[in-house]
């Protein structure tokens, strides 16, 4: 006996669900105790963004090319490229190379950094993670240099001055549990941090963003997203969101800079890519799983786009 395929819910809210997909995955979480005069020099991470929360005093975050930013107890500050920059607690005031400060090994993933004089104290909670899906990819492209948010402003939501409130509290003590609730916490700040952005962000004619925003173009992205080993067509796609064929193709590559076809392409070998990085499945089942009728067409497809095999994207891993 057969039973019908579930039929997915319309799309209301495009953004919305590519959000969703968005998987934080933590790499580092340092509670600081810095007395002035301090600083500290962070080096470049590939593929990370870096988060750093102030829970009490203040400091600057200084980044090559961009104008230098005050932080405040409540401020959020994050760098979504992994780009190399300076906190310190006043203009010029030496800054320590990171890895020469010494740290306390609270966990695998969890430390404790104290550093600097004997002057006026700073906490803060730096964070570096990075995103482990492809929907990711396109949005952090999308991002400037470095975020900023001031939650004691009267503007911001009271959950967000309660959430920092109860990270400060969770990093002093550290309860049993404590290292789970302040990282899992310091996830939803990152996401929310981009979703401010996103809100505060002119609705723009073209780019991932403004197509995600479109009602129809975002409307076939998600559909797209949802099923991506479904053998779509742009007739199909087309059909689904109310246009015809060529005035659908037209607008798709106005906004998104690709054709639907080369999008959902792309799109399938970056989660294949995503996939072969996490999982041990052999290369002939993702293959299958993302709509390619052998291993064969699946290698070439992969090497045409990133240059290399989906072998040695494993071995690389291993």
């Amino acid at each position: 006996m057969t039973y019908p395929q579930p039929q997915l819910p319309p799309t209301t809210d495009p953004l919305g669900e590519t959000l969703h997909l968005l998987r934080l995955t933590g790499t580092l979480y340092c509670r600081t105790e810095l007395g002035a005069p301090w600083g500290i020099d962070l080096p470049p991470i590939d593929g990370c963004m870096m988060l750093h929360i102030v829970t009490s005093g203040h400091c600057l975050l200084e980044i090559e090319g961009s104008e230098t930013l005050a932080l405040q107890t409540g401020s959020l500050a994050l760098v979504p490229h992994g780009t190399a920059h300076i906190l310190r607690s006043g203009p010029r005031t030496y800054a320590a190379p990171l890895f020469d400060i010494p740290v306390e090994q609270v966990s695998e993933r969890y430390e404790f950094m104290r550093h600097g004089g004997d002057g006026e104290i700073t906490q803060t909670i730096c964070v570096v993670v990075r995103f482990d899906h492809v929907a990711a990819e396109h949005l952090i492209d999308l991002l400037p240099g470095v975020l900023q948010i001031d939650a004691w402003q009267d503007d911001q939501d009271d959950w967000l001055q309660s959430t920092l409130r109860f990270i400060s509290r969770e990093a002093k003590e550290l309860r049993p549990g404590g290292e789970t609730v302040i990282t899992r916490l310091a996830d939803i700040l990152v996401i929310q941090m981009m979703r401010t952005w996103i809100d505060q962000t002119p609705t723009e004619s073209h780019g991932w963003l403004a197509a995600l925003r479109d009602g129809q173009i975002g409307r076939a992205l998600t559909l797209m997203h949802r099923e991506p080993a479904r053998k779509w067509t742009v007739e199909e796609l087309a059909q689904e969101v109310g246009m015809s064929r060529s005035a659908f193709s037209a607008r798709f590559t106005q906004m998104v800079g690709d054709s639907a076809l080369q999008y959902l392409t792309r799109w399938r070998l970056q989660l294949a890519r995503m996939k072969l990085r996490e999982t041990s499945a052999p290369i002939s089942t993702l293959a299958r799983e993302f709509g390619y009728q052998s291993e064969a067409a699946f290698s070439r497809a992969f090497k045409r786009v990133f240059g290399v095999s989906p072998g040695s994207v494993r071995e690389n891993v291993q």
